[in-house]
């Protein structure tokens, strides 16, 4: 008969093992480092590792993080290098200075050794990486993954904290098997099978005193709400609390999707004057946009369309805004998001503040979040900066700031161009005008007097006019760049142009414009 010991070890093994393969947390050829402090958690997660690393051939380094605060400190080092030797792993020792990182950087002693411990583990990760592919060569690539040793207590004790402090479904997924290229192989074991494991095993751990006392509020939950819940309610408490957790991050990675899809939909990302381009010119997703690292300087949001989607999902969008235009998505609560809805819904004010000294703006049933706290009096959206006027002289190509990429060519009105407009006639972004009756092209922010030509008997109405029949807000029309000869406009680019300049029969020399990227153009 098999030894209870010899169970145990197998069981925890197999459950641990299954969960790594569940999330595909490795893979053959990885590189894994483990962060063990030498408490019972990181040691077990350290032991299965290098179990599991003789099945699934990958890398696996360990790295301790001595915070130099604790007198036994040293002692816990020396353990975890020995265990590292007698197990084969190669061990890398990191010592930091905790107390006074948190005091420069005015952050609590526990956010700051998480941050000293995570700049670790990544400086260890890149330099391991570097290295095997140095040995290795260039042919293959290599995988990087940083394996901690949170359990399912740290799951409930992380719910929990959230539940009380105030938290939306994300917070109360807690914490989640995998994030980015952060695994945590031991969360589906709660501390007592991980100490039974131990116990299983043979093997010893360091403790520390702080986690027996209740100086921080994670060790007040873990002591005496999880502590009562066994006791009293449910044995399996922990355990039923994991199980909502994974129902809850799956319905999050959801409804986030959901969201991702109808911010594309509602939201219009312009980015700033010095960056030149919006969305559009970056990537053809929310989601690739938010990879290309770049922040918009403002949103126009299709408010009156989106507030009439589910509340849930209208919700989950402005909070997606709020998050592109704010360094911390921890500032943004749900009274600002409710506020956003109420100014959206309400005819009050015209202007919202937010953190960050965003503004909102509504017109026309358009909500515009501008992070610009720079604007002028007069809410324009050209960055407050006296427009540039640029004179063409075609062929050309001009690059606006915030407007996009104007490409000018002449052409000869002969069959094959004539053929050619035919497919493409219906192109709001490339546009075709008779040369000869045009004396200056100029491409410039609208001025007083300007006028369009409307019809065939050559009727004018002014540009301000047309762009209020238009709907276009008032504090975005000083940012369209127009095509003009003196104060008559030829065109105004995403609305329309000219009639008394269109290409004719007799038309012989043809001005084409194409316009690509910036707030008013696409790549069509």
């Amino acid at each position: 008969m098999m030894k209870p010991e010899i169970v145990m070890k197998d069981t925890i093994y197999k459950k641990v093992k299954k969960f790594i393969e569940e999330h595909h947390m490795i893979e053959t050829g990885d590189l894994v480092v483990v962060g063990v402090s030498g408490g019972a958690d990181s040691v077990c997660l350290l032991h299965l590792l290098h179990r599991f690393s003789k099945e699934t051939s990958y890398s696996l380094v360990a790295v301790h993080v001595n915070h130099g605060v604790r007198a036994e400190a040293s002692a816990d080092a020396a353990y975890t290098r020995e265990l590292c030797e007698r197990l084969g792993v190669p061990f890398v020792l990191y010592e930091v200075d905790m107390i006074g990182y948190a005091a420069a950087h005015k952050l609590s002693s526990e956010e700051a050794g998480r941050q000293l411990r995570y700049r670790a583990f990544e400086e260890v990760m890149e330099r391991q990486w570097r290295a095997q592919q140095e040995l290795q060569g260039q042919q293959k690539q290599l995988t990087g993954k940083i394996a901690v040793a949170h359990n399912a207590e740290d799951r409930a004790e992380t719910m929990l904290f959230h539940l009380f402090r105030g938290t939306g479904m994300k917070g109360l997924a807690s914490i989640k098997p995998v994030r980015d290229h952060i695994i945590r192989p031991v969360l589906c074991l709660e501390r007592a099978e991980i100490e039974a494991y131990l116990a299983a095993q043979g093997l010893e751990y360091c403790l520390d005193a702080t986690n027996e006392t209740d100086a921080y509020t994670r060790n007040k939950i873990r002591h005496h709400i999880i502590a009562y819940a066994r006791q009293e309610i449910c044995v399996g408490a922990v355990a039923h609390m994991s199980e909502l957790a994974d129902m809850l991050s799956e319905t999050e990675r959801y409804l986030s999707a959901q969201a991702g899809r109808l911010y594309e939909t509602y939201v219009e990302e312009v980015a700033s004057e010095e960056a030149g381009f919006d969305k559009q010119d970056c990537a053809k997703s929310f989601l690739e946009e938010i990879k290309c690292g770049q922040q918009p300087e403002r949103l126009r949001v299709q408010g009156t369309e989106l507030l009439k989607q589910d509340a849930v999902m209208y919700q989950r969008v402005l909070l997606m805004c709020m998050e592109r235009l704010t360094p911390h998505r921890k500032d943004i609560t749900g009274q600002h998001i409710a506020d956003i809805v109420k100014f959206m819904a309400g005819g009050g004010s015209k202007e919202l503040s937010l953190p960050y000294g965003i503004k909102a703006y509504k017109e026309y049933g358009m909500l515009i979040l501008d992070r610009n706290s720079g604007r002028n009096d007069n809410h324009t959206l050209s960055g407050g900066a006296a427009s540039k006027v640029y004179t063409i002289e075609p062929p050309t190509e001009i690059i606006v700031p915030g407007g996009g990429i104007f490409k000018f060519t002449l052409l000869e009105n002969n069959a094959q161009n004539s053929e050619e407009w035919q497919n493409i006639r219906e192109n709001r972004y490339t546009k075709r005008f008779d040369y000869d009756k045009i004396s200056t092209v100029v491409l410039r922010t609208r001025q007083p007097g300007d006028y369009l030509t409307i019809d065939s008997a050559l009727h004018t109405k002014s540009v301000k006019q047309y762009m209020i029949n238009e709907k276009i807000p008032k504090f975005e029309r000083d940012s369209i760049y127009l095509l003009a000869d003196g104060s008559h406009v030829l065109w105004i680019p995403g609305y329309r142009i000219s009639e008394r300049c269109k290409v004719e029969e007799s038309t012989k020399r043809i001005l084409q414009v194409r316009l690509r990227g910036g707030r008013h153009g696409r790549t069509n």
